[in-house]
């Protein structure tokens, strides 16, 4: 806590590395001031960080053809700085870093024909991870040819949490715990680790 205002203190950032990050001095929440701070609380030994992109910014039930391409762009130049960032100062290897939200977009139309969007699909989607052990470089997984579902390597979100602890140096098999006649445990006592992404 007594390094925080330190942290959140970006005067000592070189203008390349704002320019990088798309950082402007005017704006204190946008995603790249935060991936920003991201890398400076991981310097600081920070185990945990969490960068939202707010305002339900991905969240299209209409006017799609607008948003998403604005979307992917404000977050698109962070995310490669942060991770170029991290790589160049020798911390990417030890850092894993996961862009994901809860669920992808089916391939069919909703809301108004004049602003369309698209519903919710938790059959179908992806997530990036990088760093940390993981393998770059490879996609791993496809969806049918419509988008519907994962039908090549589908990946369950226990095996995610399986692999994720796996990556932080847990077995998710030993987190498990009896309680009232019944198994518990973070993957649900399921999931498997996804060793086909690991480096």
């Amino acid at each position: 806590q007594t390094q925080a205002p330190d942290l959140f203190d970006l005067s000592d950032e070189p203008q390349h590395i704002l320019d990088k990050y798309g950082v402007d001095s005017k704006e204190t929440d946008s995603f790249g001031r935060m991936c920003l701070l991201a890398r400076r609380f991981a310097e600081k030994g920070v185990r945990f960080i969490q960068v939202n992109q707010s305002d339900l910014a991905w969240d299209h039930h209409g006017d799609i053809d607008r948003k998403l391409p604005q979307v992917s762009r404000n977050v698109d130049q962070p995310a490669a700085a942060l991770l170029e960032d991290l790589k160049q100062r020798g911390m990417l290897e030890d850092t894993l870093v996961i862009c994901a939200g809860e669920f992808g977009r089916k391939a069919v139309g909703e809301g108004k024909p004049e602003r369309p969007g698209r519903p919710h699909n938790a059959k179908g989607f992806s997530i990036w991870m990088a760093g940390g052990g993981i393998r770059g470089g490879l996609e791993y997984g496809q969806t049918d040819e419509l988008g519907v579902q994962a039908v090549e390597n589908p990946v369950h979100v226990h095996d995610l949490q399986a692999t994720i602890l796996h990556l932080l140096g847990f077995d998710h098999e030993k987190l498990t715990y009896r309680y009232a006649g019944r198994d518990f445990r973070l993957t649900n006592i399921f999931g498997n680790v996804v060793s086909g992404i690991l480096a």
